[in-house]
């Protein structure tokens, strides 16, 4: 029997997000500092099978039609680059909530090179993976190493990896689903234009979390307002995590709907998450250590 290999495949958060134009092909850049969650779905690979997918999970009915999946376009990038490459039989745990800015699918593709890299036994700086993560799209290539960094042009280009000091943040997702362009279409920026919405603030990776929390509250999510416009049950989102005691910062990751509220401590945070679900039983919740 042929040796199950397993990623994790945790969901990104930015933690800022600032739209600095749009190219003259239509494609809006950025720059972003994105963290990472240490937990989220699990990808499993048979290697030596026929390339497949199941699914299962919580979220699974929500991730669409299977042959549409980021996983299999994922490896069908990887094979075109690593011609003689064995593929096999993915399985997907899906836990994280799907269209919800946290980069979920785009990190179950990364997770996927990952194991048909391992598979084949490549290493992880070989630059076809990252061509094909790029390939894929365009939160694959900061999803492949799960490392903080900061993220720029239309997410393809990437700094070095920061060794910021884990925070404390709640996520919440009240079960909508916004559509990435339609956000876009709501900030109305001209193909060729520059945004003009203000500089990112400088982040020292060194600082402890207490500094590196108030360094990201001078920092955005530009995102933030046309989406609540489509779905104003953020803005409702955003209020209740800003008010509850101990939080230092309330934001909306990504296009959205997934918000979360950065803490200095779990207590706090786990305090929060009783009192939203006991108000809001429905909503999708989570206690994670960013990093």
């Amino acid at each position: 029997m042929p040796q199950i290999l397993t990623e994790r495949a945790p969901a990104k958060i930015n933690l800022t997000l600032h739209i600095t134009g749009r190219r003259a092909d239509g494609f809006h850049t950025l720059e972003s500092l994105v963290a990472f969650s240490r937990g989220g779905d699990i990808v499993t690979l048979a290697p030596g099978k026929p390339l497949a997918l199941s699914v299962e999970g919580p979220s699974a009915a929500a991730a669409g039609r299977v042959e549409d999946n980021l996983i299999l376009r994922a490896a069908r990038h990887f094979s075109e680059r690593f011609a003689a490459a064995n593929l096999g039989a993915f399985h997907l745990v899906k836990r994280l909530p799907v269209a919800a800015g946290i980069g979920g699918g785009s990190s179950d593709a990364a997770a996927a090179l990952r194991l048909l890299a391992r598979a084949n036994a490549l290493s992880f700086d070989d630059p076809r993976l990252m061509e094909a993560a790029k390939a894929t799209g365009a939160d694959v290539p900061v999803c492949l190493a799960r490392r903080a960094r900061m993220m720029r042009g239309i997410g393809d280009e990437l700094g070095p990896s920061l060794a910021i000091p884990p925070i404390i943040a709640l996520l919440v997702n009240p079960g909508v689903a916004v559509e990435t362009k339609k956000v876009f279409a709501r900030l109305n920026i001209a193909p060729g234009a520059a945004a003009g919405f203000g500089a990112h603030p400088k982040i020292d990776p060194r600082a402890d979390a207490d500094v590196m929390i108030a360094a990201l509250c001078k920092g955005r999510n530009d995102m933030e307002q046309a989406a609540c416009l489509l779905a104003p049950v953020i803005g409702d989102v955003l209020a209740i995590l800003a008010a509850a005691p101990g939080c230092r910062l309330a934001r909306m990751s990504g296009s959205g709907a997934t918000c979360f509220a950065l803490f200095t401590g779990c207590r706090p945070a786990a305090r929060a998450r009783k009192s939203i679900l006991r108000a809001h039983p429905d909503w999708w919740t989570k206690i994670c250590a960013l990093s």
